[in-house]
């Protein structure tokens, strides 16, 4: 399914080349902006569905994912396997379940994102599971930007995995070719 969700994310407008400024600061050529996918029921389904079909030997009687982006993925991720769907919010730095979510003791639970490089949302989902009883049985991403580096101590599911090129900005091979610089959030140039 790997050539068929970046298919989907170009389709979508969720994969983006160009000069992007990304979050922590460095610059890169590609940018994952999946909100860009979410705009499509039908194609996040899809791409639920076909991670749904890689957790289901797991045994998950609940998906749980941290806000923002694994809000929708629970959702749909549960909607596939037929169980239910919680998220995990950040409080106090770390993410908690809330919203008188509750697990019951032992409660299988596969924890999904949409995007990941370092794997700590997952991580701090992970944490918030066990903290509120439940067991997490396999972990699961659309996409592993991490090139594959990216692990957990659970079963581990995506549907592809890239490694994107990223550079300090002074070691930028676009700024030092005169690419325009832009946000991959609003589209405009930087600075």
């Amino acid at each position: 399914m790997a050539g068929d969700v970046r298919t989907v994310l170009r389709e979508t407008g969720a994969w983006l080349e160009g000069h992007f400024l990304l979050h922590s600061g460095r610059h890169g050529d590609q940018f994952i902006q999946m909100a860009q996918a979410f705009q499509y029921p039908d194609k996040v389904g899809e791409l639920c569905g076909a991670l749904a079909e890689k957790l289901k030997p797991y045994g998950a009687r609940a998906v749980v994912g941290p806000a923002v982006g694994g809000i929708l993925m629970a959702h749909g991720v549960g909607r596939a396997l037929g169980v239910r769907a919680l998220y995990t919010e950040k409080r106090e730095g770390m993410h908690r379940l809330g919203r008188g979510f509750r697990l019951e003791p032992g409660e299988p639970v596969a924890v999904v994102d949409d995007v990941s490089t370092t794997g700590d949302s997952v991580r701090q989902a992970m944490a918030a599971v066990r903290e509120a009883g439940g067991t997490v049985v396999a972990a699961g991403l659309i996409i592993d930007r991490s090139g594959g580096a990216v692990s957990f101590d659970v079963p581990f599911a995506s549907l592809a995995t890239v490694k994107m090129s990223t550079w300090e900005p002074a070691d930028c091979p676009l700024c030092a070719t005169g690419v325009t610089l832009t946000d991959p959030d609003t589209r405009l140039p930087v600075g």
